[in-house]
């Protein structure tokens, strides 16, 4: 799992576990499709739907 970073364990991520939601951390350069690879390959399910957002930059 080259593009899986780690699992992220906050109240709303666990909360979402029982819906079978899972939330990780990914590599900056990941695709939509190459999570949507990696998440299929290594749970071994079909991913239905996903969200994806990308953080905005620290500032000064």
């Amino acid at each position: 799992m080259d593009g899986i970073k780690y699992a992220v364990f906050t109240d709303k991520s666990i909360r979402l576990l029982g819906k079978n939601q899972y939330t990780s951390n990914v590599e900056s350069g990941s695709t939509r499709a190459e999570i949507k690879h990696w998440v299929e390959l290594f749970f071994g399910v079909k991913v239905i739907a996903m969200n994806s957002h990308r953080l905005p930059r620290k500032g000064r």
